[in-house]
């Protein structure tokens, strides 16, 4: 495991718990004790963590803060593959979807491999070669330009104007945070631009989010809850929250096998 990639479970240790200790962490991950001190340095450093004696505490994390997509990707792996296999039955051959950037999105093209006379527009360079590199002949890949964000997306107004005479059937969203009062959010205000223009070229907007998205806020807003016609999570979201998303979005379904599995609101 990178630095990049222990650091970001790390922290979403932090999160779940509210602090660590570095005897677990050490034990845990099996590194040394040195190396589990250097990465809660890194991350106090950053602003995310505060260091006690023996571990580390959770601080109020910058809206702004962006992982990148190796991060992120070692995280929530089986939600996002949950949240993926119940995606892809959305799409039918020789439709016209936009994926935006991230790893759960990433998770839906790899289940779309296989989908015929598909075409794809994505400002996502992983989601581009992923599909170029394995998926059939008969698709086709549109890739926005602009400028590259940490989590790998094409952003700006390069990307903007390439989406503005886009039209397609449904659009594949993936959010850093969502909450009833500032809907669903990104921590880049430009990627919120150009998700916003991603979303405004498709007849269906299906947002896909694992159940730690929720209660976190991007400093930036791409859409309203009341925008997003499917939202598709994890059994992990707490029962309050799965309340309020069945009042406010069109359809939510949840995978995974819990009590709420592909409950439609």
């Amino acid at each position: 495991m990178l630095a990049e990639q222990r650091q970001a479970h790390i922290l979403e240790l932090i999160r779940r718990d509210g602090a660590v200790r570095v005897a677990d962490l050490v034990r845990n991950l099996g590194v040394s004790d040195m190396t589990i001190r250097r990465d809660l340095g890194v991350l106090a450093d950053e602003g995310h963590v505060q260091k006690v004696h023996g571990g580390a505490t959770l601080v109020a994390e910058s809206a702004s803060y962006e992982p990148s997509f190796r991060a992120k990707s070692t995280l929530e792996q089986d939600a996002k593959r949950d949240i993926a296999m119940a995606a892809a039955p959305l799409v039918e051959p020789g439709t016209a979807i936009g994926m935006s950037a991230g790893t759960t999105t990433y998770a839906v093209a790899g289940e779309l491999l296989d989908v015929p006379g598909l075409t794809v527009v994505t400002n996502s360079v992983h989601i581009a070669d992923l599909l170029y590199l394995h998926g059939r002949s008969d698709q086709t890949i549109l890739l926005t330009g602009g400028s590259r964000t940490p989590s790998d997306a094409y952003v700006g107004p390069l990307a903007v104007n390439a989406l503005a005479s886009i039209h397609v059937d449904l659009v594949f969203m993936g959010v850093h945070g969502m909450t009833i009062e500032t809907g669903f959010t990104t921590p880049n205000m430009a990627e919120a631009e150009t998700d916003r223009a991603l979303v405004d070229a498709g007849r269906r907007l299906v947002v896909v989010a694992d159940h730690t998205k929720w209660g976190v806020v991007g400093i930036s807003s791409i859409a309203r809850l009341d925008e997003a016609d499917i939202l598709i999570t994890d059994g992990g979201l707490e029962s309050a929250a799965v309340i309020r998303l069945r009042e406010t979005v069109g359809d939510l379904i949840i995978t995974d096998g819990t009590p709420h599995d592909r409950t439609m609101g």
